[in-house]
């Protein structure tokens, strides 16, 4: 579908220059998105190549993958719902936030940022080149992988203690000892996170798709029914100061357990593929050292990504628990709500732009290699326009229900209606820098078109600089109880920074970006969206008066939320969005065709 959006686009409005004059010269979002299959100029893109050969294997394989990635992301939201009950967003949410993400955040800055940029794309290159087809290859970096992660893994468990410092320096003396009994069962998790994603890694280059994609939701499964079990164990309302280590070893065992049931479904599948695991450690004259050396850009990358999310998971766990000893109510004031906020704040991208992205990268790509920047330029245009289209109404409909949308969602167990509230007024903040961060996303996509890995790089330095400068003023500065709340703008400030120095170089080495036509666009859009938030926030207003706290929100969003949608598409179609009717063009003879 993305590629139809696209040609009709194209098909729509002349291919103009709205920017000549201009010298032609020379993400953190989630770093796991610039893995190999997104960055074109990479031998990472070969993979899975043998199905693009044959169209119907590859449209069994999207088709795989796609059912994988809604049910993964299904499962994974009721997998929050059901934490947020059984653990509250108050400190012993918090703690369980942070023992979970220090596994993520030291495999990604140690082997992940290698795995994904340097390891897979060498593999792939052996297997082709080698008269083995990569099979002693495989054997070796399957080895070395493991090896590398054993060590890490025991050394992280070893200094579980000091990592929860660095990551939250001011946690209570029972909230860190709650964190440090959790991170020493989830530190554990690294090892079978690598194993995960070396076996992912060697099905993608055996063309198996479906294990890698629907390995997750057996770990979503095995997460909801221990944190089920948790909150009929404990009740709510349960404090680190009150969770016992029995309880805490259930949470902690169970939810590495569904990382290891992840990691052995993937690896099981490896096996069936045909893999046959033979250690070696022969590794003079392998190329892996050399393949390592080539990786400094991504892992600078990657450093900086870390730590940004040291800084932010220091400034929100902090201020959470100084809003709890100034006598404030916690809940939102801390790292777990900024976390179910955020992940809220990015499904419109993952659901609409990604899908886009898709289709822009090998055309892009291919635009580079045939010498035509001018393509390149004008299938930036048509791919930020296109996700506009969907992701500036839904940002603004993200602020105009966050409220009721998270009370909906959250208000349960642990939770109270005014905590989940308060995440909601998080994700109000969070939806303001949508676009900011879409922009930032599409941009890094053209970079890595042009073959370029190391002006991402350089460009995150200043963007952390700005973010972090910020955050940690916010803490300075900023009551505890709102910290949060504003944290959302630092981190918007790296895309808006992020996009700003990208813009300026992008301009320059491709003759403009078709600044004044998105300009334009955007403006357009937010315009014909108006309207119907006024109306939305009516709508709030008014069912605010129903008793309860289930039904207001429903109706509102019901009603608000679809006499907005059809508001908002007839203010486009009369202010002249052709990007709008285009995209509903589509949509109609889809339908009809089918």
């Amino acid at each position: 579908m993305p590629d139809e959006v696209l040609e009709a686009v194209e098909r729509a409005e002349p291919d103009t220059d709205p920017e000549p004059g201009l010298h032609p010269e020379h993400d953190p979002s989630d770093y796991g998105d610039l893995g190999t299959a997104d960055r074109p100029g990479e031998e990472g893109n070969e993979i899975g190549g043998a199905a693009h050969s044959a169209p119907g294997n590859l449209l069994r394989s999207s088709a795989i993958m796609a059912a994988g990635t809604v049910v993964s992301r299904a499962t994974g939201f009721v997998r929050t719902i059901v934490l947020a009950a059984a653990l509250g967003t108050q400190l012993l949410g918090d703690a369980y936030q942070t023992a979970n993400m220090v596994p993520f955040a030291v495999y990604d800055l140690l082997i992940g940022g290698l795995l994904a940029s340097v390891f897979v794309p060498f593999l792939v290159k052996r297997k082709k080149r080698d008269a083995d087809g990569g099979a002693a290859t495989e054997q070796r970096l399957f080895t070395v992988i493991l090896l590398v992660l054993a060590v890490i893994t025991i050394a992280a468990i070893a200094l579980a203690d000091w990592l929860i410092r660095i990551y939250a320096g001011e946690f209570t003396a029972s909230q860190h000892e709650a964190a440090t009994l959790l991170a020493r069962f989830l530190l554990g998790q690294i090892f079978f996170i690598g194993a995960s994603g070396i076996a992912s890694a060697m099905l993608n280059s055996r063309n198996r798709f479906g294990a890698p994609m629907w390995a997750p939701v057996l770990n979503n499964l095995v997460i909801i029914g221990v944190g089920a079990m948790f909150l009929v164990t404990t009740g709510p309302g349960t404090t680190p100061g009150s969770v016992t280590d029995s309880e805490l070893t259930l949470l902690g065992l169970g939810t590495t357990g569904g990382q290891v049931l992840q990691a052995l479904v993937l690896v099981w599948a490896l096996f069936a593929a045909g893999f046959r695991w033979r250690p070696r450690l022969d590794l003079r004259g392998s190329g892996l050292g050399e393949a390592v050396r080539t990786a400094a850009w991504m892992m600078l990358y990657v450093g900086v990504a870390q730590a940004g999310l040291l800084v932010t998971t220091n400034v929100a766990t902090r201020a959470g628990v100084r809003a709890a000893q100034e006598g404030e109510a916690a809940g939102g004031a801390g790292i777990t709500a900024y976390q179910y906020a955020s992940m809220l704040f990015q499904l419109p991208y993952a659901i609409i732009a990604v899908s886009v992205i898709t289709a822009l990268l090998p055309r892009m790509s291919a635009h580079v290699a045939d010498g035509r920047k001018d393509l390149v330029r004008s299938d930036f245009s048509r791919g930020l326009r296109l996700s506009a289209v969907l992701i500036v109404p839904l940002s603004v409909a993200m602020i105009v229900f966050a409220v009721p949308f998270c009370v909906l969602i959250y208000a349960n167990g642990s939770t109270s209606a005014e905590d989940a509230a308060a995440i909601g007024r998080i994700l109000m903040v969070f939806a303001a820098m949508l676009i900011p961060f879409t922009l930032f996303q599409l941009q890094m996509r053209v970079y890595y078109a042009l073959g370029d890995t190391r002006t991402p790089s350089l460009i995150a330095l200043p963007a952390e600089a700005a973010h972090a400068a910020l955050a940690v003023t916010l803490l300075v500065t900023a009551p505890p109880r709102l910290v949060v709340v504003l944290l959302p703008v630092a981190y918007g400030t790296y895309y808006v920074v992020g996009s700003v120095l990208a813009w300026r170089g992008l301009r320059r080495r491709i003759n403009g970006l078709d600044g004044r036509r998105i300009l334009r666009t955007l403006a357009l859009l937010y315009a014909a969206a108006a309207p119907s938030a006024l109306f939305g926030i009516a709508m709030v207003a008014a069912f605010s008066l129903v008793p309860g706290t289930v039904l207001p929100s429903l109706l509102a969003m019901a009603t608000g939320g679809t006499a907005g949608a059809l508001v908002f598409i007839l203010v486009a179609k009369r202010l002249g969005v052709t990007e709008v009717t285009t995209f509903l063009e589509m949509v109609r003879s889809r339908l009809l065709r089918r």
